[in-house]
């Protein structure tokens, strides 16, 4: 169980990157606890092109 801004969160979090069929490309499964930008990276580097994301996917540096 995780204290978060908006109350408290128990369970996983499942980050999506879709294509413009939106088909699912890359998943990635995590704990609650984790921050929504971690996986980002990882998800995100063997693609081309450009890519869109909400405000709370980008780092502030």
């Amino acid at each position: 169980m995780e204290k978060t801004t908006v109350g408290w969160f128990f369970g996983f979090k499942l980050h999506l990157v879709i294509n413009h069929h939106a088909e699912i490309v890359v998943f990635k499964l995590t704990s609650g606890n984790i921050d929504d930008r971690k996986p980002v990276p990882e998800m995100v580097e063997r693609m081309k092109g450009k890519a869109f994301a909400d405000r709370g996917s980008i780092s502030e540096n």
